[in-house]
Order: C-alpha cells, then structure tokens, then sequence
C-alpha cells in the first residue's frame, strides 16, 4: 500500500487528489495538509467527504509529515515547495508537484515569469516534467522529484506536439487560445472571480504576459528541436472546469511544394496517440468540447485543414482539475511505483 501526504489539501486541486485517491486500490492517505485549516474536520471543508473522510487537516511541517509517507503531493502556490525542498527531503520520499517551481529548467525565465526568486535551483535538473504521453520513458521507481504541468500548458502541448515533433507546422507561427473555467484560479477569494464578476461575462487576460507561456514554449521546443516562440492568450469563462484551447500554425509545404493532407496529419497524431488511452483524437468534424471531458483524465483533440489559408486549426479539450491537475498527478505516481498507468483513472466523463 502506497502511504501518501497531501499538502495542499483544501484546495480545489488538493480536493481534486482526495476525491480520485480514496478510490485508488493501492494508496492510503495518511494526512490531510492545510495551513488555512489546521485542526478542522476535513470533511467540514468539503462537505462531499462527508463520512467518507473522518481525519482532521494537519499543518504543513513537511519535514516531520515526510517521515510518514512514501510520496507527498505539493498542492500549492508558486515558490512555496522551491523554498523548503531539499536533498535530504527527496532521500526519504517522493514529491509531486503541482506548482510551477520545477517545471522551468531555465532558472532565470522561471524567475522572470513568475517575479520570484528561486530558492533551489540545485533540485531543477532531476525534476521530471510529468506530461506523461511524452515523457513516460523518463518517469520510474529511481525518480523523486516530478513537476505536474499546468493545466494550459497540458492541453496545449498534447494538442500540436505530434505536428510539431514530426515537422508538419512551423512552431514559431503558433498562436493558442485558451477558454478555461473558473476553478483554474484557485478557490480564494479575489474580486475578479466573484459571480457578479463572471457570471455573464467573458474575459482574456495575462495577454502576452500569462505564466504558462514559457513552459509551453520550452516544451515545444523540445520537440521542435529548437527554440520556439508562440502567442498564448487565456480567457476567462463562466464555468466551473474545463479548458478548450484553439490553436492555430502555418503547415510546412511538403517536398513537392504541396500541404498536408487531412489524412497525413491524422496519421501523424495515431502514430502518437492511437495507444494513449487518456488521449482521444476525435473522427473527422467533431469538435472537442470541455462537457465531454467534464471529470476524467480524458483529452479530446482534433484538427480542421484550412486549405485556403494554408494554416491548420488544432482544438484540445480537458477538465482542468484532473487532467490539468490532480488526475495527471496520479498518473505520475501510478508510473513512480510501477503501477498500471490508468489505476483509480479510469473516471467517465460527467454528465449533464
């Protein structure tokens, strides 16, 4: 039985890890961490726990907590893991980081992005990025540290990554747009995510300047095999979950000076995705839509050929809070302790 610690825990991804571990067959979570919450009946924080949760949250000594588990997920703000974690930590357990303190090799375009100073950058280099359809190979029982993408960043990587690695699109003319639900922004309280606020409204922001950017673009560049610069614009939507980003790029002329076809590019996300379960390339007209993800580990992704423009539309859609957050945060662990991939995954989509 895998033992687990979460710090984090009364947020909306730390509740999101909850609900999808307590149905996991081989984890016991031995303790709850919140700093906002500290001696209070889970359960009383989220009321859907109620009597399937009995434990009261702990605060966030990481330290003495470590001591208890084989891996902790670190739910929590920027910065915060970058300033406690250590070597000695990562000698006694796994982590799984939700935020963003790993996930930037770069350290002065982590520190740049996210206007913080970061507190172990001597830890960057073992740190796995845990997109798992792309670096599973890196992922394994040897491996301590893993950084969680983001959730933007998931479904924006996933939705061109096969065209990118394989050359059909030029990266560097890639513009994303990215809808998400109002859950990415965490569960305290801001003005700017009051219902008045967003009930009836639409809205961009971080145009130019969003966080996820760089990570997107050195994920990309990876498989592009070098630098990439893309546009990458998030919105705002009056919904609960769910991301649904729209990506447009130039297609790359073939040897005979023609595009792709529609069934070229198809071939090329089967080659990539035909075997991933959590990875559904959607048939021919459909469009992704974040009510067909709602609640799973599911990405739905698809594609139209704009023959005129010689550009292609690529769609991808996920639930931010499983997928682009604590459902793929299983999945890494599922891979750090050998287990099959999909365990306690196996979530259908929610609907209505």
């Amino acid at each position: 039985m895998i033992e687990v610690g979460i710090i984090g825990a009364t947020g909306y991804a730390g509740a999101e890890l909850v609900r999808i571990l307590l149905r996991h067959k081989d984890v016991e979570i031995k303790w709850y961490g919140s700093r906002s919450y500290v001696d209070e009946k889970y359960a009383s924080v989220y009321r859907n726990m109620f009597e399937l949760v009995e434990d009261a949250c702990l605060d966030d000594n990481i330290e003495e907590l470590a001591e208890q588990v084989d891996v902790i997920f670190t739910a929590t703000p920027q910065g915060y893991l970058g300033s406690i974690l250590t070597e000695e930590l990562l000698a006694k357990v796994k982590v799984v980081d939700l935020s963003a303190d790993y996930r930037i090799k770069d350290v002065a375009t982590y520190e740049k992005w996210y206007q913080i100073a970061h507190q172990s950058p001597q830890l960057i280099e073992q740190a796995v990025y845990g997109l798992c359809e792309i670096n599973r190979g890196l992922v394994n029982e040897q491996t301590r540290l893993i950084a969680n993408p983001g959730c933007y960043t998931t479904c924006s990587i996933l939705t061109a990554y096969p065209l990118v690695k394989e050359g059909l699109i030029d990266p560097n003319t890639l513009i994303v747009d990215a809808k998400s639900g109002t859950s990415g922004a965490g569960r305290g309280a801001k003005m700017a995510n009051l219902f008045c606020e967003v009930n009836e409204n639409m809205k961009a922001y971080g145009v130019t300047t969003h966080r996820h950017t760089p990570e997107i673009e050195e994920q990309l560049g990876y498989a592009a095999g070098e630098r990439v610069t893309i546009n990458f614009t998030p919105h705002l939507v009056p919904m609960n979950r769910g991301i649904l980003a729209t990506e447009y790029a130039s297609l790359v002329k073939k040897a005979d000076g023609t595009y792709p076809t529609e069934a070229e590019v198809r071939a090329v996300y089967e080659k990539y995705y035909a075997n991933e379960y959590f990875i559904r390339v959607l048939p021919k007209g459909e469009c992704p839509e974040t009510k067909w993800v709602e609640g799973s580990n599911f990405v739905d992704i698809n594609f139209v050929i704009d023959e005129r423009t010689g550009r292609i539309v690529m769609m991808g859609a996920l639930d931010n809070l499983v997928k682009g957050a604590a459902g793929q945060a299983v999945q890494n662990m599922n891979l750090l302790f050998g287990l099959d991939e999909k365990e306690g995954l196996e979530l259908v989509p929610c609907f209505p």
